[in-house]
């Protein structure tokens, strides 16, 4: 599967941004999808993750009741809307596809898209 993620910027904390992940080449429902932040001076992070085979959901305690992941499968397409964002949101994020469904860490991705700057200022 081939990612490309947008929607990233510079906003203040308190802000919203709705971050995109546009896929194609293979069959897209068949695949977990996540979003994984890298932040200046920390190890990657999964921060939500959704499952292709109910699409249940996992959030990391950093982001969970502001940040919300969907999936759009017939347009191929995954979004992150980030609400209430706080300066330590700020990274570099980044979409992947992974065959399991309940993937949790980075290795079980397969495919990754480049990554888009989110930048949040206080």
């Amino acid at each position: 599967v081939q990612l490309q993620a947008s929607g990233g910027g510079l906003v203040q904390a308190g802000d919203s941004l709705r971050l995109s992940c546009a896929a194609s080449g293979r069959t897209f429902s068949l695949y977990t999808v996540g979003w994984f932040r890298l932040a200046p001076g920390k190890e990657r992070e999964l921060v939500a993750s959704i499952s292709y085979r109910d699409r249940s959901t996992y959030y990391s305690n950093s982001v969970k009741g502001r940040f919300t992941i969907s999936r759009d499968n017939a347009k191929n397409m995954a979004y992150l809307q980030m609400d209430s964002l706080k300066p330590e949101d700020t990274g570099v994020y980044s979409c992947a596809t992974s065959g399991r469904p309940r993937a949790r860490d980075a290795y079980e991705y397969e495919d990754w898209g480049q990554g888009t700057l989110v930048t949040v200022s206080s």
